[in-house]
């Protein structure tokens, strides 16, 4: 016969709850950002809750008594804080550290389930049905996890420090050799990181993202080219002009020759894949794009990297302006190489400043300052009308958490077939500038 799991008693843990926010500042931090007032049934401890709350988001530490007499400004207020203090004399203060630990999360994630079920029935029967939505908050509440580890002891651990510094770092190079030896050989393989182009509207972005798709499968990776902006077979015709250097605009009459060079190079490199995967713009949001990545997963397609076209594009249901928006959706998207275990490669827009700037900066980026902030490396794309005229295209450093976070480099691009190359003699000047028209003009015409 099962043995049923004893049910916590929920009420008189909401007692426990707010004695230790009181009295406890270690506690308080570290459920803040888990516990709701809704969560409470009891009145009073909503009241007094909400006034802890406020507090310690606005002073980063616990109130004392005397400060929190001075928000009493009412009769209510203050006799809930006496029926509050009251109850203190009905709990065992003789607290198992593990098991309060253990019983606030399953309080949290209780009180969570059912109010977002309240929620959700109220939508549903006021005709707003999001499974997205609906699907991240259930996660969200089950997810609560107050457990914290140690850490790092960097004098007692420096053993680990050093077996760290020993073991070579796999990575997945970008097939440029400027760009690999600034972020220390490539796209880090395990994942943990995200990587942005930044440019302006029209430079190339996506130009950038498919060369990147193609290097790393003729490395034999699988990659994933997730598009926001153009259909799936839009896509395929500029990543197949990339592969077999035929020209976009010669694909449809040369159909036999195309067919006839992906079958050379995939039988070349048999475990090469490249996968695209449409989404409409602003409808989808980083967890709908967990969902289908879990499903390629469970079918057994391990991804090597995923290629994001673009940041701005994806819907949150968090941030109340673009800036709260955007940052939510870059940690969101980050969140995913950890859980994937891959690198993630996006782009995003500069704005208005950025545009014709050389070499544009961070406070370039456009809508939200926190992509900045989140991402773990960005590349800026920048060009000036003579660049365009000459086939030339510029990368910089923005951000760089695995190197140096300055200089930049020419690539040619090829329009005709979308492809970014480098070429030495395009920096053979020590400025990284063209060391002459006349010289310059000769190479791009080859």
């Amino acid at each position: 016969m099962e043995q049923s799991i004893s049910r916590l008693n929920l009420d008189y843990y909401e007692e426990v709850i707010i004695y230790k926010s009181l009295t406890n500042e270690q506690y308080l931090g570290k459920i803040i950002d888990h516990l709701k007032p809704e969560y409470f049934n009891n009145k009073n401890i909503k009241q007094i809750f909400t006034l802890i709350k406020d507090f310690y988001i606005k002073r980063s530490t616990l109130p004392t008594v005397t400060e929190i007499k001075s928000y009493l400004i009412n009769d209510e207020l203050k006799s809930s804080f006496l029926q509050v203090v009251k109850n203190f004399a009905n709990i065992d203060k003789n607290f198992n550290d593990k098991e309060l630990e253990s019983n606030t999360e399953r309080f949290l994630k209780e009180r969570a389930i059912y109010n977002t079920m309240l929620s959700v029935a109220e939508d549903v029967s006021s005709g707003k049905v999001d499974t997205s939505y609906i699907l991240d908050s259930f996660e969200k509440s089950c997810n609560v996890n107050l457990q914290s580890e140690y850490g790092l002891d960097l004098f007692d651990d420096i053993d680990e420090l050093i077996k760290d510094l020993n073991t070579e770092q796999p990575t997945i190079p970008s097939g440029w050799e400027f760009l690999d030896k600034k972020i220390d050989g490539g796209f880090m393989e395990n994942g943990k990181a995200l990587y942005v182009f930044a440019g302006e509207t029209n430079v190339g972005k996506s130009i950038f993202l498919g060369n990147i798709a193609c290097n790393i499968a003729r490395q034999g990776k699988t990659v994933l080219v997730i598009s926001l902006e153009m259909p799936e077979l839009v896509y395929a015709k500029r990543l197949s002009s990339n592969i077999t250097r035929i020209p976009m605009r010669d694909l449809r009459v040369e159909s036999k020759n195309l067919r006839f060079q992906i079958d050379a190079h995939s039988k070349g490199n048999p475990e090469s894949k490249i996968l695209i995967k449409e989404f409409p713009p602003n409808t989808v949001t980083p967890q709908n794009i967990q969902g289908y990545l879990t499903e390629l997963k469970n079918k057994g397609i391990e991804l090597d990297a995923i290629v994001l076209d673009y940041l701005n594009l994806l819907k949150s249901h968090e941030g109340s302006n673009s800036y709260e928006r955007i940052k939510h959706i870059t940690e969101d998207v980050r969140a995913l190489s950890y859980v994937f275990e891959c690198p993630i490669i996006s782009a995003t827009q500069l704005n208005r400043s950025g545009y014709d700037e050389e070499n544009p900066g961070l406070d370039t980026i456009s809508e939200s300052i926190g992509m900045a902030a989140t991402a773990d490396c960005i590349f800026s794309i920048f060009q000036d009308e003579e660049d365009k005229e000459l086939g030339i295209v510029k990368m910089g450093i923005m951000k760089n958490r695995f190197g140096a976070n300055f200089g930049n480099t020419s690539l040619r691009i090829d329009y005709d077939t979308l492809t970014v190359s480098e070429d030495e003699m395009l920096n053979s000047d020590s400025g990284g500038d063209l060391s002459g028209l006349t010289d310059t003009l000769s190479v791009l015409s080859n």
